[in-house]
């Protein structure tokens, strides 16, 4: 396809205000609760505010910058997705601490949806979410309605931000959700698009709604599909393989605390335990213990 059309597919409905509205909102609270946290004990870390901010220009990006291609390749599409619905929402994820989140999590609705941030719903609605708009129903009837494709973008960010924040965020979590726990749930993550990735790969063509710009862009049903799947499952496997990393790091550092922690406390005779230290670690309250061994010496 010669560069002038192309540039006009890039750009054809590439603003869409139903969309960037969200992201420029949740931007300008972030900003303001960073900028009231300054100066304080709970300030966030300069690189968590990148994480927050690039997250959401990847998903503007993911929503203006591919513009009206997304709705005529599914492979396009499916970058669209992963952008705004997998790494945005993780990079989103990594940007929130405890004290950010305080003030949303004082309002009565939330408080009473926290269950949501259990390991197990948090995953099953996740994993529904994304099941559910690749039902070729469901799909397709967003691509060709722009209050439906707000919908499932939504869809995409809330419930991936509430599976990121399940297992990075910065709120408690149940006691059984160790490490090892962990590690299953980013297997099941990875397999979750793992498996749909393999049925859009091998399975025939499903959407009929890209055929237009299919043909367009001479590429077949067969080969569209099978290169969205691909692109699901290269992300998957290489964001699996970072998650895996920082589980691994994770588990080193907390091992290199809990026998410092324990070591201090024989030093100071106190009596600790490497189980309870174990515990603090884990839990992410390492530093108050110290505090404690040192006032208790």
């Amino acid at each position: 396809m010669p560069i002038q059309p192309v540039m006009a597919h890039l750009a054809a409905e590439a603003f869409a205000p139903l969309q960037f509205l969200p992201a420029i909102v949740v931007a300008l609270l972030y900003a303001v609760r960073v900028r009231h946290l300054r100066g304080t004990t709970s300030q966030v870390p300069g690189w968590r505010q990148a994480c927050l901010f690039g997250g959401l220009l990847m998903a503007l990006f993911a929503v203006g910058g591919l513009g009206h291609i997304a709705g005529e390749l599914f492979t396009v599409h499916m970058a669209e997705h992963l952008m705004i619905g997998d790494l945005g929402t993780l990079l989103i994820a990594l940007g929130l601490t405890g004290p950010v989140l305080a003030p949303v999590l004082r309002l009565p609705v939330i408080d009473r949806l926290q269950f949501l941030l259990n390991p197990i719903v948090a995953f099953v609605l996740w994993a529904g979410n994304l099941y559910l708009w690749h039902l070729p129903l469901f799909h397709e009837a967003a691509v060709g309605n722009e209050w439906i494709h707000l919908v499932q973008h939504a869809g995409f960010v809330i419930f991936g931000v509430n599976m990121w924040l399940a297992l990075l965020g910065p709120l408690p979590k149940p006691g059984w959700f160790g490490n090892a726990a962990q590690l299953v749930y980013i297997f099941a993550v990875r397999i979750t698009g793992a498996v749909l990735g393999n049925v859009l790969v091998f399975g025939r063509p499903f959407y009929d709604v890209y055929d237009p710009g299919r043909a367009d862009w001479d590429i077949g049903a067969t080969a569209d599909q099978a290169a969205a799947g691909g692109l699901m499952m290269v992300e998957g496997s290489l964001l699996t393989i970072g998650l895996l990393a920082w589980l691994f790091l994770k588990i080193a550092r907390q091992s290199d605390e809990r026998q410092e922690l324990v070591e201090l406390a024989r030093e100071h005779g106190v009596e600790l335990s490497s189980r309870r230290a174990a515990r603090a670690v884990a839990a992410g309250r390492g530093e108050e213990l110290r505090q404690r061994i040192l006032a208790g010496a």
